[in-house]
């Protein structure tokens, strides 16, 4: 004897449609989870590398304007390199206050970090700021090599400008 068969509440096509949309989501999901991090990943990864390019472009801009006390002469070249490297510790430190997702005006000024019981280290001569320029370049030509994207394209920037403020305004 034949058995009657009842039809599904939901057709074959339907049927269809819904897996592929919860294989479209499940995916999407996994996909998700997987781009985000909680609190306690950023605290175990290692800090943004750019944070050592930002304090070195900050000490090259202290040790350019320290140093016209020693080589008035250059005060011209040296008030340039000054402030081009403030510019850079301020690019980098908008970049490090992004990557972080902080608004940067909320970020600490330089001033605010410091501490105001060191003593100002005396003012190094022309040749001792070459070699701090030489090596902060350097380093920064070095992290440029190792980043990618705007990160990469940044430091290669700030390498290039270091190099011909050793080149052409400390000749």
């Amino acid at each position: 004897m034949p058995v009657a068969v009842n039809p599904s509440p939901i057709s074959r096509r339907s049927a269809l449609r819904i897996a592929g949309a919860a294989t479209v989501g499940l995916t999407t999901l996994a996909m998700s989870a997987g781009c985000t991090s909680d609190s306690s990943d950023r605290d175990s990864a290692e800090p943004d590398p750019l944070i050592s390019a930002t304090e070195s472009a900050r000490r090259d801009a202290a040790a350019a304007t320290a140093a016209t006390a020693l080589a008035p002469e250059r005060a011209g070249a040296l008030s340039v390199i000054a402030s081009e490297r403030g510019a850079h510790a301020d690019a980098l430190s908008a970049e490090v206050a992004r990557a972080a997702g902080v608004d940067p005006s909320a970020m600490p000024s330089p001033s605010q970090t410091g501490s105001p019981t060191e003593p100002a280290p005396p003012p190094p001569t022309i040749d001792e700021l070459r070699t701090q320029l030489a090596t902060s370049q350097r380093d920064a030509a070095g992290l440029a090599r190792r980043l990618s994207g705007y990160r990469a394209g940044l430091l290669g920037s700030i390498s290039a400008a270091v190099a011909a403020e050793q080149a052409v305004l400390l000749l």
